[in-house]
């Protein structure tokens, strides 16, 4: 009986190996089929330890744009990026740790620390003052930015940006790409299926109440998240943003410079009660834009209207 016991286990153990096996082979071969599909389209600013990987086009007062969680700087350009072009000189950043922007060897570069790094790369592109936009995650950047550069950020723009910090925690796939042992395995053989299995349901969520376009899973190459240091690195920002944006939102009285936030009214992501809202309040001298029957991606759903705001803001700043 216990010889029969044994012989079971070890062949389920076996099964088990072998399906591991198989899936890390299998993300292995798609890690390499998502980045030849997805190559890098920009240009490389070298920092100390790490570089970043940017776009740049246009003419006249320059815009900066960084983008949220998840994704990267392909967002912008399958949305405002050329639109912009035709009024504004505009530089769009893969955050450290995504896209094709390296990271230094450190645990944690939070937003502050992502600031100086881009006042940095622009700096040494000869941009001496320029208006900045976060969406989503990155808008902490940009108030980390307007705290700490007042003289060379002219002013900020936050798209369905974060501002504040939120009660209760994040959901668990943040959390899992650091637990020992298991995160490695889930990262490098279960991450990779999974995510393009459920990829189309997670985008439809950030979406609502509007649609993404047919192609915009093509056109952003999102699915260069499922790489698994870039999944590491944005369980990360996800789950440490809120502690830092409590700290952090202590300074925002501080803020002189021109501030507009673009949100969606029915934005449940980063809702305007909690965010756009109590800025109102500390800084008279923002403006908030709403736009109705619109969720957590403005950019994509009303592309020629949010251009045309961030195009005036940023020749008035």
């Amino acid at each position: 009986m216990w010889g029969c016991a044994v012989k079971w286990a070890v062949a389920g153990l076996c099964v088990l190996l072998t399906t591991i096996a198989g899936l890390f082979v299998f993300s292995r071969m798609e890690l390499s089929r998502l980045e030849a599909r997805y190559p890098p389209i920009g240009e490389y600013m070298p920092l100390d330890g790490f570089r970043l990987h940017y776009v740049e086009a246009g003419n006249g007062p320059t815009v900066v744009l960084i983008h949220g969680s998840t994704t990267n700087l392909r967002d912008f350009t399958a949305s405002i990026f050329d639109p912009l072009t035709r009024h504004c000189r505009v530089v769009a950043f893969d955050r450290p740790g995504h896209g094709y922007s390296t990271y230094p060897q450190k645990f944690w570069m939070n937003p502050e620390q992502q600031a100086a790094a881009i006042h940095e790369a622009l700096q040494r592109m000869g941009i001496e003052r320029a208006v900045w936009l976060g969406h989503s995650w990155a808008g902490s950047v940009v108030m980390a930015a307007l705290l700490k550069f007042p003289r060379e950020v002219a002013g900020g723009v936050l798209l369905s940006g974060a501002a504040y910090h939120w009660q209760g925690g994040v959901n668990w796939s943040n959390h899992v790409a650091d637990i020992p042992l298991l995160g490695q395995l889930f990262t490098h053989a279960a991450l990779m299926p999974a995510g393009r299995v459920l990829m189309d349901k997670m985008i439809a969520t950030a979406f609502l109440p509007n649609r993404p376009s047919p192609d915009y899973r093509q056109r952003t190459g999102i699915d260069l998240v499922l790489r698994p240091f870039q999944f590491t690195i944005n369980g990360r920002d996800v789950r440490l943003l809120s502690d830092f944006l409590h700290r952090q939102s202590k300074h925002y009285a501080k803020i002189n410079q021109p501030l507009l936030m673009i949100h969606g009214r029915e934005d449940d992501i980063v809702p305007a009660w909690n965010h756009a809202d109590r800025l109102i309040d500390v800084l008279p001298q923002a403006v908030l834009s709403e736009l109705s029957v619109t969720g957590h991606a403005p950019h994509h759903a009303h592309t020629e209207e949010v251009t045309r705001r961030i195009a005036y803001f940023a020749c008035a700043a």
